[in-house]
């Protein structure tokens, strides 16, 4: 009689687990070790599809920032004129859901932001998130414009993170009707 495997994306399992393991405790204070012992391999097979700590970690968090990236395309380009978008609402929307989607990376981001640092990572997330406030507030705004987006960005993240998916999730249209309502006060213009 011939048994089936199951057969187990390792590398997928391997970011799964890395990427718990970072949001509880930190990049630095989570080994290779650790996370190949809780999926039950050897540290070799580890290796085997992530050289490094760092390999590992690029791969958790690259999802995050080709979907931003993809966020800024998808409502761009960049407004040739420094004028926001004319209809923001949609933009707010995706990034809610790209917020909530990567929640656990967020999470793991603020618990070791250092690792983001050294690893070159924090630069490609902070850039695309400037972008995003570019595209809210008109490219060139003054600061007192982009208070609005900051808020309305900063805010959405942070009820991803500070919430859990299914809590965030049922108040989709709220979180977003704030934050919409953060940027038009923001970027409206105060005498």
């Amino acid at each position: 009689m011939c048994v089936s495997r199951v057969r187990v994306d390792t590398k997928t399992e391997i970011r799964k687990v890395a990427l718990e393991l970072f949001a509880q405790q930190g990049f630095d204070r989570t080994s290779l070790r650790e996370i190949a012992e809780r999926l039950d391999i050897t540290k070799a097979a580890l290796y085997y599809h992530y050289p490094s700590k760092n390999d590992l970690l690029r791969a958790i968090v690259t999802p995050l920032a080709d979907d931003l990236r993809a966020l800024v395309e998808r409502h761009g380009p960049d407004p040739q004129d420094g004028e926001p978008l004319a209809n923001p609402k949609a933009l707010l929307y995706d990034y809610f859901d790209v917020c909530v989607r990567h929640s656990a990376m967020l999470i793991a981001v603020i618990n070791d932001v250092g690792a983001l640092s050294r690893s070159g990572l924090i630069e490609v997330l902070l850039d695309r998130r400037l972008r995003l406030d570019a595209l809210l507030a008109g490219e060139g705004s003054h600061v007192s414009d982009r208070l609005g987006a900051v808020i309305a960005l900063g805010g959405i993240q942070d009820a991803a993170v500070l919430l859990s998916a299914a809590e965030v999730g049922a108040h989709r249209e709220r979180v977003v009707g704030i934050a919409l309502a953060a940027l038009e006060a923001g970027t409206s213009s105060m005498d």
